[in-house]
């Protein structure tokens, strides 16, 4: 069985047009296995009760940016790779999700 095959991924951004556009483009790669969330709590209530291998989040949500949700997961699972998103060019969103990088979920 090809990893792709084996992979599951959840994909949390608060657009459902981006959420689908983006599991269109995972599906496309050969994945199968893709939840979706609307936003962070979601996700993390949906992660709790089944286990993804990887998060792509938009990184600007209301309530909870794809920072903070990466920040929560941490409380659920370890090592878990979260890639962020977003349209923005903003300096200060660089700087924030640049501090996660070397840190362990």
């Amino acid at each position: 069985m090809a990893l792709r095959d084996q992979l599951r991924i959840m994909v949390v951004d608060d657009t459902a047009t981006s959420r689908g556009l983006i599991t269109h483009a995972l599906e496309s790669f050969g994945i199968q296995s893709i939840a979706t969330a609307g936003d962070g709590k979601q996700a993390v209530q949906m992660i709790a009760r089944a286990p993804v291998h990887l998060v792509v989040s938009d990184y600007n949500m209301p309530e909870m940016t794809g920072v903070a949700l990466a920040r929560r997961l941490r409380a659920l699972t370890k090592g878990l790779p979260v890639v962020f998103m977003t349209g923005a060019d903003e300096a200060e969103l660089l700087r924030e999700s640049r501090g996660m990088k070397n840190t362990r979920l």
